[in-house]
């Protein structure tokens, strides 16, 4: 009787020991049967549907000069109207700059100036060598946004209230980050907006039922495991592709206390509406997110058409047309002090 607590001791340091080493063999069958397909996924190019215009004829040609010496091309549009405000259209991933023109005229006939520009390696503004960019934001692409910023804020006829952005899905994305960063910024519309980590992490298990082929794996591993090879995988593919590749979600709650609406497509296959929920839960009010029925990544603009333009419209007139208040300003300061 007297050697039972040694039994059960020997037993305890046998089981964990057992566990131990189940846990290290199934994280080493991870990694070679599973890991080495994520990079590759990660990597690769969705087929989305890209809004592309035509040129107007009374646009303003602009080239914007980045601090690492990339000129990007852009257009002024300035509305025939008495002027409401500015707004900076952020552009999808792909496009070019006159892919404003079906989400903007009538912004512009409403009384908004509209700039737009594009980004490096897209469009006609010139690659970057050694940089081929992907539909992740990065710091490249944030670096573009504050060159846009720095633009509109050196007009001779820049709007002293500061600005609206209106941004389409990497660029909805990406001009949050920019907005998180500086308060000229004072209202945001994004369709379609979504984040790197949060966007892999739902599509980690998906995709691990797909290459490993064994449900019981995927659903053995643990949330923190999952997102650890996220994390792993971003930070391999920027070493790769000399990128660092920049955290929406850490912008989100720097963006109140001025107003958010995200719209986004209620049958989106690939930012799914879930995703959609999660960014928008974690930024601060005033916010509101409209889920567009039926519609898919790119496209609640021409399932809700009328619909879309009423509350674009509406959201600006309120948010950007009518004097930016003191408390306003200074709360938009002190949020943007913060994110630096």
């Amino acid at each position: 009787m007297r050697n039972a607590p040694v039994i059960w001791l020997w037993l305890g340091l046998a089981v964990l020991t057992a566990g131990a080493l189940a846990a290290l063999g199934l994280h080493f069958y991870i990694m070679v049967r599973y890991f080495p397909v994520v990079p590759r996924i990660f990597q690769e190019k969705p087929i989305f549907i890209l809004p592309f215009g035509q040129p107007v004829p009374d646009a303003e040609e602009v080239t914007l000069n980045t601090p690492d010496g990339v000129q990007l091309r852009g257009c002024y549009l300035r509305t025939p109207q008495p002027r409401k405000g500015v707004i900076l259209f952020g552009p999808e991933f792909g496009s070019n700059r006159w892919g404003c023109v079906p989400y903007c005229e009538f912004l512009r006939e409403a009384g908004y100036d509209i700039f737009t520009f594009e980004l490096r390696g897209q469009g006609d503004s010139p690659a970057q060598p050694g940089y081929e960019p992907l539909q992740w934001i990065t710091d490249f692409e944030v670096a573009d946004f504050q060159a846009a910023l720095k633009y509109l804020e050196s007009r001779s006829d820049r709007d002293e209230r500061g600005i609206g952005l209106f941004g389409l899905s990497k660029g909805g994305g990406t001009g949050l980050i920019a907005a998180a960063r500086d308060p000229f910024i004072r209202c945001c519309v994004t369709d379609g907006a979504f984040a790197t980590l949060g966007t892999m992490m739902p599509y980690i298990q998906q995709w691990m039922f797909i290459y490993v082929r064994q449900r019981w794996v995927a659903n053995l591993l643990p949330r923190p495991y999952l997102r650890w090879i996220a994390k792993r995988t971003i930070r391999q593919v920027a070493r790769a592709r000399g990128c660092h590749y920049t955290s929406l979600e850490k912008a989100m709650p720097l963006i109140a206390p001025r107003p958010l609406l995200m719209i986004h497509g209620g049958a989106d296959n690939y930012i799914k509406p879930e995703m959609a929920r999660a960014l928008f839960q974690m930024a601060g009010p005033p916010k509101e997110l409209w889920l567009v029925e039926k519609a898919k990544h790119n496209q609640a603009m021409h399932v809700a058409n009328g619909e879309y333009r009423r509350r674009v419209l509406e959201f600006f007139d309120k948010h950007l047309a009518a004097a930016c208040g003191v408390a306003t300003a200074a709360a938009c300061g002190v949020a943007a002090a913060t994110a630096q």
